[in-house]
């Protein structure tokens, strides 16, 4: 039942995470560079940054996530990026900006519903990286180790 969870898990959030990408990486680079820039945390020089490494990041870590390559490393990624997403849109709306999100492009503004999917989306991506860590850590047990007897 884990193990199916996990892989549900995974699936989704890198189709979420390719879909995310394929949808910045067909708009010009600086439509995002502004949307990033109206959240007001970062420096203009590194909101244009941002804008060009964002969506390779997210295009690597989707495909790693759907093909299951990586996830030691992969699924906690995630984890930080949708939480530093959802607190910055989080500081958006309670701040009243009425922003651009994107999340997925241009077009969609911070509102309680891009909080609640993005929400979801990073209750999910924390409990995938639980059930990878958790799973990783099981395997480095010397209980599961075939050989190391557990008497001696």
């Amino acid at each position: 039942m884990t193990r199916k969870l996990a892989i549900a898990l995974r699936v989704c959030l890198g189709l979420v995470f390719l879909y995310a990408a394929y949808t910045k990486l067909r708009q010009p680079w600086l439509l995002f560079a502004m949307s990033i820039d109206a959240y007001q945390i970062l420096p203009s020089w590194a909101a244009l940054a941002v804008a060009r490494v964002l969506p390779w990041t997210e295009l690597i870590l989707g495909l790693l996530l759907v093909s299951g390559k990586f996830l030691r490393y992969a699924a906690p990624a995630v984890s930080v990026l949708l939480v530093g997403f959802y607190a910055a849109m989080l500081r958006a709306y309670y701040g009243g900006a009425g922003i651009d999100c994107g999340c997925f492009g241009v077009g969609e503004a911070v509102s309680l519903l891009t909080l609640a999917r993005d929400g979801v989306l990073l209750a999910a991506s924390l409990i995938l990286t639980f059930l990878v860590l958790s799973a990783d850590r099981l395997r480095r047990s010397p209980v599961h180790d075939p050989q190391i007897s557990l008497v001696r």
